[in-house]
C-alpha cells in the first residue's frame, strides 16, 4: 500500500525517524515540484470524476486550448 502525507516541515523529521525504524515501511521524501505535480494531477482526476457524476460542467476544448 502506499500512502502520500502531507506533514509540516518541522514535525516530518521526527516522524520520518519514526517510520524509518520500522522494518516493514520504506520511505521516499520527494521534491516540491514532485509533490506540486502529484497534487495537480490529483485534482484534475477529482474533477474529471465530477464532470463524469455531471455535477460539474466540462469546459469547451476551444476554450480551454485559448487559455493556454
Amino acid at each position: 500500500m502506499k500512502v502520500l502525507l502531507d506533514i509540516k516541515d518541522h514535525k516530518a523529521l521526527h516522524l520520518l525517524e519514526v517510520l524509518k525504524s520500522l522494518p516493514y515501511v520504506r520511505t521516499k521524501q520527494l521534491t516540491e515540484e514532485k509533490a506540486l505535480l502529484l497534487e495537480e494531477v490529483r485534482e484534475a482526476a477529482e474533477e474529471m470524476k465530477l464532470i463524469q457524476e455531471g455535477k460539474k460542467q466540462a469546459r469547451n476544448a476551444d476554450d480551454f486550448l485559448n487559455e493556454l
